[in-house]
């Protein structure tokens, strides 16, 4: 396998952003569906997959609740969430299997002079609590507050590691990573979350608690606003031929510098 190439070309999965990823079918093909922030890293191993074997792989990005659902539904071969599985979501039939891990930056536009933030901090300012960036040591404008949608495994994350499930006051909830990025880099009094390994130059990542977003610190764990990108699949029900071999080699220790060449921690 040429990791060269695999690693290359995570660059160019990044900029081009189409519904569905279905590369060679020679022989079958696996499908995924679900969490738009593991867009890069899944393409990329999808990319790494087609390339060892010469099958298919398309993927879906729907969203975490809906690669869940489309799991339990058996729409797809392996679901995708970037939260871990609610007690529920086991009970249904669920699987989980952790494949990376993932920091969720706190962007602000790049003239924001505020460049750091505490967890308590981020809390008040999406409550509604703090309103005006002068409170923490920016200027006297209101704070724009930009979220993702309900379902979201990002928002399901950010809110609770913030505890502030269900109180947040969003001015925008957006359906992708990359909608949230472009809102926030286009108004100055914007402030959201999104996946680090997502973030551009286009927009500013705080520090949280004076640590950086940074791989060393979302591995262990100084970061405090991470989550897991996670696998899903039917407690159970064997996969099919090709589903298990992308099933086993995503979760090998050879797709690990993969991983990482998107941007997220490999979980082995």
């Amino acid at each position: 396998m040429n990791f060269k190439k695999v690693i290359l070309s995570v660059a160019a999965v990044a900029l081009t952003v189409p519904f569905t990823f279905a590369l060679g079918a020679k022989g079958g093909s696996v499908s995924t569906d679900g969490s738009t922030s593991m867009e890069k890293v899944i393409g990329a191993l999808g990319e790494a997959f087609e390339e060892e074997t010469g099958l298919g792989f398309t993927y879906n990005p729907t969203g975490s609740g809906s690669g869940i659902t489309a799991a339990r539904e058996g729409r797809c071969d392996i679901g995708l969430s970037s939260r871990a599985l609610k007690e529920e979501e086991k009970a249904s039939g669920l699987k989980e299997t952790v494949l990376a891990y993932d920091g969720i930056a706190i962007v602000v536009h790049p003239e924001n002079p505020v460049a750091d933030l505490s967890v308590e901090q981020i809390a008040k300012i999406y409550t509604g609590e703090i309103e005006n960036w002068s409170a923490v040591g920016g200027n006297d404008a209101a704070i724009v507050l930009i979220g993702r949608e309900a379902g979201s495994g990002t928002r399901d994350g950010f809110e609770s590691i913030t505890g502030t499930k269900d109180a947040c006051k969003y001015r925008q909830e957006l359906t992708s990573t990359g909608d949230v990025i472009t809102a926030v880099s286009q108004n100055p009094n914007a402030i959201g979350y999104a996946s680090a390994a997502s973030v551009k130059a286009t927009v500013k990542a705080l520090t949280v608690g004076g640590v950086a977003p940074t791989d060393e610190a979302i591995k262990d764990g100084s970061y405090l606003v991470q989550r897991p990108f996670v696998l899903v699949t039917a407690e159970g029900k064997e996969l099919s031929e090709v589903a298990q071999r992308f099933f086993d080699f995503v979760t090998s220790e050879a797709a690990a510098p993969v991983i990482a060449a998107a941007g997220v921690v490999p979980a082995k």
